[in-house]
């Protein structure tokens, strides 16, 4: 059973960190995308940034550019997110998910985690 177990979020305050984590298990990982998105209260889900564990460019939505970071560790099949200069509008649940190689959806997500950021 395919799981991705996200960890990490909580309240900070403007202008700090979190880092999140998010946990892969139950296949072989290694030839896909690791993708984080965000969903704030009533609206959409966005991408946050995504990762190739084969190697390849980072790709970050414009809007956490420069203040998000996205890595991973292969051995531990673990992937996070350090998050810093936190703004209110980042405030969200954050997903993990997993885009297998040679497909265009995100096949394999997480539950969840929640961010709040307070002004």
């Amino acid at each position: 059973q395919v799981q991705l177990v996200e960890s990490g979020g909580g309240l900070v305050q403007a202008g700090g960190s979190l880092r999140l984590s998010c946990a892969a298990s139950g296949r072989t990982f290694s030839s896909d995308t690791m993708g984080w998105f965000r969903q704030a209260p009533g609206k959409e889900r966005d991408f946050v940034a995504s990762m190739p564990w084969s190697g390849g460019s980072t790709r970050y939505a414009d809007s956490v550019k420069g203040r998000f970071t996205f890595s991973g560790d292969i051995a531990k099949n673990t992937v996070y997110l350090q998050m810093t200069r936190l703004k209110p509008e980042d405030t969200a649940v954050y997903y993990c998910a997993a885009r297998r190689w040679g497909h265009d959806a995100y096949s394999y997500w997480g539950q969840g985690t929640q961010v709040t950021v307070s002004s």
